[in-house]
């Protein structure tokens, strides 16, 4: 049959010139993710001088904030993901990268200046935008990426493509940095009415920063062509995905075999249940679940740490004098930026490199056990790392902290972008993608919004830092977390390395052309 001598094409094709340039295309997407939900933090500092000056943003505040963009990725991750199954995934792919491109620009440009329940209410709208257009990139990115790579380096290139994460938190920390750096200087020779104005220009440019990165493939990702697994199995059009793909790689010709193709083919196991079906759920039941749990478990773990990584932290033997708006924005910039260049990218790229070596299972639990070790070992002596300004200023904490990102991203935050994308069929791919992001952003809400209420600083005493307490309850229930996360992958979770796509659909595709092959006369 033509499907099944193109999909295995594509399963043993050499490593090719446009897998990188899918790469590229795809990641930086992600890049543009990451640089836009991780802005928010020191931008949140910058706006409660600005415009909230000693009354500080309170914490019912910071939590919308923290998570609308959150619920806006859930909500994208959930439609685009179905769209993405039902139209194409190119069709979509288009929308997604402006939706943010624009939101971005919206976040910046809000419709008043002075009013900050205005400014707030403008930025929320455009924050819970972005958040439709990021959600709804991953499914695609993962299911276009998992569709394109041949399966034996699949691995890496979905990796590769959730790697630029780590480059997106580096670059909106750096330009953070370089925003209010330029602007403070400037403003040192201004007066207080110009400094304000500038420091009002300030946040804006930083959010709409963010836009230039995606902006940039826009033209590259419309010019992909869709994926050869979807118009072959999901359209079932053969020959049109050979000819999409001779366009862009170099792939064996299935052309040959056209007479071999009986104009209608026997109806296939595959036709014969729906999304949320009883047989859906029979086949596929348990890897929803596991790949749903997981993403959830983990994100409630990697975003609960950033989030308490702004609060606790301080690499300076002292904490940073705020002096200006710009102060204090920089210095959460600055803890970010050399977690995510000491960590968090090396945990990155340590995945890139063995995954398809180890597996995605190990690679799993791993990173779970080694994060609940971290967490209890710094959760449980906790007081005794910090100092008299309140800060964890201990050397020795600040690297421990660190290993929690370098095997979060060596580990669950990776494979659980992965996996969905490798375990369901071709018309479920996506929408299941979806339903197991949507869980972690989830999860990510639950993280933030619980664990800012639960290490909530005193309103009325500015300069007092979560309770040791609370920090080290909220130490200990992460690493719990953790652990679950050990014990639903090792009891839940498939391994998907070296494995074909078309081998998670329960044969399904290989009975269909069995069957059909079967109708066929005999060639002497």
């Amino acid at each position: 049959m033509a499907v099944l001598r193109l999909l295995s094409a594509l399963d043993v094709a050499r490593i090719q010139l446009y897998h990188f340039k899918a790469i590229i295309i795809a990641g930086m997407s992600l890049f543009t993710d990451a640089y836009d939900l991780f802005c928010i933090a020191p931008v949140l500092k910058m706006l409660g001088e600005i415009y909230y000056h000693e009354d500080s943003i309170g914490t019912p505040i910071l939590s919308i904030f923290y998570a609308i963009a959150l619920l806006g990725a859930a909500l994208g991750q959930l439609l685009v993901g179905y769209l993405g199954d039902r139209l194409g995934r190119r069709r979509v792919y288009g929308l997604c990268l402006m939706i943010m491109v624009l939101s971005s620009f919206g976040c910046g440009f809000s419709v008043c200046t002075t009013r900050r329940s205005c400014v707030m209410a403008s930025l929320g709208f455009f924050r819970f935008a972005l958040g439709l257009g990021i959600g709804g990139d991953y499914p695609l990115s993962a299911t276009i990426m998992s569709e394109f790579a041949n399966k034996r380096s699949r691995g890496t290139f979905i990796s590769a493509v959730f790697s630029m994460q780590g480059l997106g938190i580096l670059m909106s920390s750096a330009v953070t940095m370089s925003v209010c750096s330029a602007f403070k200087n400037a403003g040192e020779r201004s007066s207080e009415k110009t400094r304000a104005e500038e420091s009002d220009i300030a946040w804006r440019l930083i959010l709409m920063i963010g836009a230039i990165p995606a902006a940039l493939t826009f033209y590259w990702r419309m010019r992909m062509p869709e994926t050869a697994r979807y118009t072959a199995l999901v359209e079932k059009n053969a020959f049109q995905a050979e000819k999409d793909m001779q366009k862009v790689m170099s792939v064996c010709k299935v052309s040959q075999v056209e007479e071999d193709l009986p104009e209608e083919p026997p109806c296939s196991s595959s036709s014969s249940y729906k999304l949320f079906s009883r047989r859906f759920f029979s086949l596929h039941g348990r890897d929803l679940f596991a790949a749903s749990a997981n993403w959830f478990l983990v994100d409630v773990v990697f975003y609960t740490s950033n989030l308490l990584l702004s609060q606790i932290v301080n690499l300076s033997d002292k904490p940073a004098s705020i002096s200006n708006v710009y102060d204090s924005a920089f210095e959460a910039a600055k803890v970010a930026a050399i977690v995510a260049a000491c960590s968090t990218i090396p945990g990155y790229w340590f995945t890139v490199y063995f995954i398809d070596r180890v597996g995605r299972v190990k690679i799993q639990i791993m990173g779970f056990f080694f994060m609940a070790v971290v967490y209890l070992a710094a959760g449980i002596p906790y007081s005794w790392y910090r100092s008299d300004h309140g800060y964890t200023s201990n050397k020795g904490f600040v690297v421990l902290y660190g290993l929690i990102f370098f095997f979060s991203n060596f580990g669950p935050n990776t494979t659980t972008f992965i996996i969905p994308a490798e375990l369901f069929p071709a018309r479920f791919r996506s929408t299941c993608h979806g339903i197991s992001g949507a869980a972690g952003k989830l999860g990510a809400i639950v993280g933030t919004v619980g664990f800012l209420w639960g290490t909530k600083r005193d309103e009325e005493h500015k300069d007092v830092f979560p309770d040791v307490k609370r920090v080290r309850i909220a130490f200990l229930i992460l690493g719990g977390v953790c652990i679950a996360g050990v014990l639903v992958t090792y009891f839940c979770t498939r391994e998907t390395m070296g494995r074909s796509l078309e081998e998670n659909e329960e044969d399904e595709i290989i009975t269909r052309m069995s069957s059909a092959d079967e109708l066929l006369p005999r060639r002497q």
